[in-house]
């Protein structure tokens, strides 16, 4: 029952967050501007989103091959469409991130290290976003004169440092020895063989320091396609946003969609466009426009994961899985 609450409360305010956005703009314009919109660039900004996914399945293939050598990046790939799919029905964008950890655990029957695996993979790519964010903020406040934005620049280090610091502390040996102990006694004397997995697959990272740039810069490219995705469907509706805009806030709406309140972060996404975007001119129903598309985009680019999941679960439903030879020789 508890859990049917919570999913009904999600609901309401994803529709109740909708409902607000729709209610500050004029329909009439909105409607308009999508009626006007461009298929082509929609299209092309499709095609823009599937290649930020494909990117972003990189970067985590290589964060997993750092601690279980052997998966095809086509396994990871199925594996990052199902997470995409479960994002879209799932609070905020950390449900899908729950479905890819656990399905490649079961593909690989190393479940600390996949999980590992996705928590990095996380951070690296939030690593990313922030870096971009500060760093565009620096060029918007100085060069383009706008000093009442420096509060994003803020935002965007403190962001950054809060993950950094993070990463760090989940990379720290002494510390997580430390804590290590508290699972000497009960009752977290049953998680301490959990405990040790993760910790031993955290471990393997601290001097992998070259997979861990490779996939920082993986995941600024994954960033780039995903901006241009948003630069796109502001063409498409006829706003005349300038790139440099869009390397903005295009992080810090991604830092916000993490916000586990609402479905898939529908409702936060029509919320949040309108108001960092208008905080350079660009006007509200446009916005609002441009987050009606993205969310489409977001619901059609996440059905290939919903397809794939259902092949999975049937095939599940009939033999496991084996894991590959290469998979099996590192066990």
């Amino acid at each position: 029952m508890k859990k049917h609450l919570t999913t009904l409360a999600k609901i309401a305010i994803t529709v109740g967050l909708v409902a607000l956005a729709f209610s500050r703009v004029d329909l009439a314009e909105v409607r308009t501007s999508l009626a006007a919109a461009n298929p082509w660039l929609i299209l092309a900004a499709f095609g823009f989103y599937l290649l930020a996914m494909t990117i972003n399945g990189l970067k985590w293939h290589g964060l997993l091959a750092a601690l279980v050598p052997g998966v095809p990046f086509r396994a990871v790939l199925q594996y990052m469409f199902v997470g995409f799919f479960f994002n879209g029905i799932l609070p905020a964008n950390i449900g899908g991130d729950l479905m890819r950890g656990y399905g490649m655990a079961r593909y690989t029957d190393r479940t600390a290290d996949a999980a590992v695996s996705v928590v990095v993979d996380r951070i690296v790519g939030l690593l990313a976003y922030m870096s971009t964010a500060a760093v565009t903020a620096i060029v918007v406040i100085r060069a383009m004169d706008h000093a009442e934005l420096e509060w994003l620049f803020y935002l965007a280090v403190l962001a950054l440092a809060g993950i950094a610091l993070a990463l760090a502390v989940m990379l720290s040996r002494r510390l997580r020895l430390r804590i290590g102990r508290l699972f000497q006694h009960k009752p977290l004397s049953r998680l301490a063989p959990i405990y040790a997995s993760v910790s031993a697959a955290l471990d393997a990272y601290r001097f992998r320091y070259r997979a861990l740039f490779t996939a920082f810069l993986v995941g600024l490219a994954g960033l780039m396609a995903a901006n241009v995705v948003n630069w796109l469907l502001f063409q498409a509706v006829g706003g005349n946003v300038p790139f440099v805009d869009v390397l903005l806030f295009n992080p810090l709406i991604a830092l916000v969609l993490l916000i586990p309140i609402s479905i898939g972060g529908h409702g936060v996404i029509q919320n949040a466009y309108p108001f960092f975007y208008g905080l350079l001119g660009v006007p509200e129903a446009q916005a609002v426009a441009v987050s009606v598309l993205m969310s489409f985009i977001i619901v059609l680019g996440s059905l290939p994961g919903g397809v794939l999941w259902l092949r999975m679960r049937r095939a599940e439903n009939g033999q496991p899985r084996p894991a590959p030879a290469a998979l099996a020789a590192e066990k």
